[in-house]
């Protein structure tokens, strides 16, 4: 599919005797519709004051949709929520609040997210003069964007100028040329007056221009059937794919954000069985897709040097950590249908996840893992893991194949930081999508200014699952958990919090139920069974040196589980 862009040269903004700060923005804001951005998340302020008008003008004529948000730092991921529907927009004011955006920024470059990141600025004159509120704002994120246009102080036509601006960041964040997606920065000057002379009326949504073809893919690889061969799919990894590992027909060792779980062909506890030597030393090939970011053992996997890699991947910047890669692809084809020895490799694997299967699915009580087997087996809406443990309970024992319920699987891999999560939760809410997010106590805490909602925006449907289970219990299943670390652990690795997560729900208008004991899971499961109605906050109760020995213990159980079937 082609990009296509107006010029709004063409068009009122740049026609009528409006003062520069307003011709500027309401040019600024039409080619960003014309370039299909449908969603702008403003964080208010003065000297993006031009901006904001003209968004209120644009959203009225129903070109788009804004989202206003008082922490530019909040608003960044939850842009970055939105990016995941498409090319969408957020607007900072000058100085710090530009600044608050790079968190979400480095997100979206891993991540191949097309944020957009608008943020106004003084004029030329008034930097370096010690003027309020002004920075060196120019390439204020470095290479974490794809690229970057500076906008002077509008002094006469602006139409062109604007068009080519814009015309080219659009296509840089979405990788229509590059196959390169992610963040880039329009940094624009606005000077006095900030207010428009009088009111904006859009009219029909601009009509797309220039076409911008998008680069072709590179023409399938084949790869022999013959060799033992795994399929690894992290983050990332696209799901269309799901539907080609089975006719592949080799096991599939899915993240839960891969898009691949819900392969007929994906293994429960991937990790844990690659830890088995029986099953992986006799691997001859690997195909990657996405990027894998969880699992040290696929990391050793992909070190091999005599494995053969072959990476699958629409993007330029392709994920080889250790150089090891034979082929780097498009898309590859697999002549036939599975061999003989093929069904047997895939026997062999399917064999020891039924043994691993046993324990995941073993009454065990209130537990991170129980609760994230529930979640990802039972909830039919999108589903927002947080980068400590929540994604590594879902990726040990989080349903795969068949019994995979969410439409869509997200968390932020790009850089794995629990910063943003519940702001990311609330842009795909807004973007229309019931989410239940399941974060830990910690990330809660980092991000809890994600449940804000001003008093004339639109309520989301948007449910946290909280595992209070007293701080960094990820830490736990690291080295710094040993016991001889045990003296720092706690206080520098740990950090459990004084947090009453029932008065910060309540301090947001969030409904909170509390999750415990013996009939925790029951009680979790009725909630799950319920729609998303509005902000709700189901805490989790957990007791933080049991929930740490069984995130520690339930590994080796797996294992163990999973040898016996392979031998038995």
């Amino acid at each position: 599919m082609s990009q296509q862009h107006v010029n709004p040269s063409s068009e009122d903004p740049s026609r009528t005797e409006e003062n520069p700060s307003t011709r500027s923005a309401r040019a600024v804001v039409t080619a960003l519709v014309a370039a299909g951005v449908r969603d702008v998340v403003l964080a208010p302020g003065s000297r993006s004051a031009p901006l904001a008008y003209a968004l209120a003008a644009a959203a009225g004529a129903d070109w788009l949709r804004v989202h206003v948000r008082v922490d530019e730092r909040s608003a960044g991921f939850v842009a970055l929520g939105l990016a995941h529907e498409g090319p969408t927009a957020v607007v900072t004011t000058s100085g710090t609040a530009v600044a608050n955006l790079h968190p979400a920024v480095l997100e979206a470059a891993h991540a191949h997210l097309p944020l957009i990141v608008v943020s106004a600025d003084r004029p030329h004159e008034l930097r370096g003069v010690g003027a309020n509120q002004t920075t060196d704002q120019v390439k204020i994120f470095g290479s974490a964007v794809r690229g970057y246009w500076e906008l002077p102080a509008d002094r006469g036509e602006v139409g062109a100028l604007v068009s080519s601006a814009v015309v080219r960041a659009v296509t840089a964040a979405t990788g229509v040329r590059t196959r390169n997606a992610g963040p880039v920065q329009l940094n624009i000057a606005f000077a006095d007056p900030l207010v428009p002379d009088g009111e904006w009326s859009p009219g029909v949504r601009p009509a797309p221009g220039l076409q911008v073809r998008p680069s072709r893919p590179a023409d399938a690889v084949e790869l022999p059937r013959g060799p033992r061969t795994v399929v690894v799919a992290g983050d990332g990894a696209p799901s269309g794919i799901s539907a080609l590992t089975e006719r592949w027909g080799w096991p599939v060792l899915a993240e839960p954000s891969s898009g691949v779980r819900t392969s007929s062909f994906a293994l429960p506890a991937g990790r844990v069985l690659l830890g088995i030597e029986e099953l992986s030393a006799p691997i001859e090939r690997v195909v990657v897709l996405g990027r894998p970011t969880l699992s040290r053992s696929v990391t050793r996997l992909l070190a091999r040097t005599d494995v053969q890699v072959v990476v699958v991947s629409g993007h330029a910047d392709w994920a080889d950590v250790a150089g090891t890669a034979a082929v780097v692809c498009d898309q590859i084809s697999v002549p036939g249908e599975p061999s003989a020895q093929e069904q047997l490799w895939w026997l062999r694997w399917a064999k020891a996840a039924s043994g691993a299967d046993t324990v995941l699915n073993s009454a065990r009580g209130l537990d991170g893992a129980a609760v994230a087997n529930l979640l990802l087996g039972t909830a039919e809406s999108t589903v927002v893991l947080g980068s400590s443990m929540a994604v590594r309970h879902a990726d040990l024992t989080g349903a795969a194949g068949a019994d995979l319920a969410p439409e869509l699987v997200v968390a932020n891999r790009g850089l794995a930081g629990i910063d943003g999560t519940l702001s990311t939760a609330t842009g795909l809410a807004l973007a229309g999508r019931q989410v239940r997010a399941l974060v830990g106590d910690l990330t809660f805490a980092h991000d809890v200014g994600g449940l804000a909602r001003g008093r004339l925006e639109p309520e989301v449907d948007l449910q946290v699952i909280v595992l209070d289970d007293g701080g960094g219990t990820i830490f736990a299943t690291l080295e710094h958990g040993r016991q001889e670390h045990q003296a720092v652990f706690e206080r520098y690795f740990a950090t459990p919090q004084y947090l009453d997560i029932a008065a910060l729900a309540a301090g947001f208008g969030a409904r909170h139920a509390l999750i415990r004991g013996t009939q925790g899971l029951s009680d979790l499961a009725r909630e799950l069974a319920a729609p998303v109605r509005g902000r709700s906050v189901l805490q989790v109760q957990l007791d933080p040196q049991a929930e740490r020995a069984r995130a520690v213990d339930l590994s080796g159980q797996v294992e163990v589980a999973a040898r016996a079937a392979l031998v038995g």
